[in-house]
């Protein structure tokens, strides 16, 4: 028997998924409107992974200020704003995604050639530079998200309203696997260069015997906390979406299978936002500058021990010699 169409599609998830939305829009704004002071007013030096880092709170703070609308949806268990709305929610929504996805990667690629090629010309990249190549990134991640401006993704009528992207079983099946397509490139592509970039990092430092420097520590705790940012936020949805991308092309008439993947769909999008809250541990790990002037801000009893960013730099730069005589000495040997 062939299924309604019209009513497979699925609904908005329950309490517990408005409680962990509220939760982790609460924290995401706290974390990322502090970053944002910090990056504005107290940083006084800015370098390429600084200027990484703050767009990566702006990608932040522009989704995070949408999530109120969802949880609108989820309190009345259907939408009630217009279309409109709801294709600049979705639209925020995505970007973030594949902006958070392109920012950390680049985060982790500029620790790389630190630690790895200390003397490679991408290390002598300049502000301007890093301008550009942020506006490149960000407009890699608009363009193929616009088409998402021009058509209405309002599902249902009435009390059924509701604001999703390609989980009603009447899209077609080409719209869908496109989003697939896009969705499983743009977090396998990065995830590779992330577990690329991290076990180089671990095997040309230890062959270096480096690998209990402070400077190496911390290249490896920026390259681990991004891969658990990217398994914990993005692996999900990914491969939600595979799932509903393939019932959707090889099972055309089986309704309740493609309901359950849109209704995992949905909740798995849900940690997209959680990646807004993780961020500013980000911050904090790639990022000295940023982490002394969070320090400079705590209570006297919790501050961060006094002279770490004298002792931070002096260790920097001794690792940096270190490296690089190392690294003479090898190529002397070959």
């Amino acid at each position: 028997m062939m299924p309604n169409f019209t009513s497979c599609q699925p609904q908005r998830g329950g309490h517990l998924q408005l409680i962990l939305t509220t939760l982790i829009v609460l924290l995401g704004l706290l974390g990322n409107t502090v970053a944002l002071w910090i990056f504005c007013f107290r940083l006084k030096k800015w370098n390429p992974n600084n200027l990484f880092l703050f767009n990566l709170v702006i990608a932040d703070i522009l989704v995070l200020v949408s999530v109120p609308l969802n949880i609108d949806a989820l309190l009345r268990g259907h939408w009630v704003f217009r279309d409109g709305l709801c294709r600049i929610n979705l639209f925020l929504m995505f970007a973030n995604r594949s902006a958070s996805i392109g920012l950390m990667t680049l985060v982790a690629i500029y620790r790389y050639f630190k630690v790895v090629h200390p003397h490679h010309r991408f290390n002598r990249m300049n502000k301007k530079q890093a301008g550009y190549v942020v506006a490149f990134l960000w407009l890699l991640v608009i363009g193929p998200r616009v088409p998402m401006l021009a058509y209405s993704h309002i599902k249902g009528s009435g009390n059924n309203t509701q604001c999703f992207f390609f989980t009603s079983y009447e899209e077609p099946p080409q719209a869908i696997i496109l989003v697939g397509i896009l969705s499983v490139l743009e977090f396998f592509i990065p995830l590779a260069m992330l577990l690329f970039c991290s076990a180089r990092i671990s095997r040309i430092l230890r062959r270096r015997q480096m690998d209990k420097s402070q400077k190496v520590r911390r290249a490896m705790r920026v390259c681990a906390v991004i891969v658990g940012v990217f398994a914990v936020c993005f692996l999900p949805v990914t491969l939600t979406t595979i799932g509903l991308c393939i019932i959707r092309s090889y099972r055309l008439v089986d309704c309740d299978l493609f309901e359950t993947f849109a209704k995992l769909t949905i909740v798995s999008l849900g940690l997209n936002f959680l990646n807004s809250a993780l961020d500013p541990v980000i911050y904090c790990f790639s990022s000295s500058m940023f982490r002394k002037a969070l320090c400079s801000l705590l209570p006297a009893a919790l501050r961060c021990g006094r002279g770490t960013g004298d002792g931070e730099a002096a260790a920097s730069s001794s690792e940096t010699q270190s490296m690089t005589q190392q690294e003479s000495e090898g190529r002397q040997r070959e």
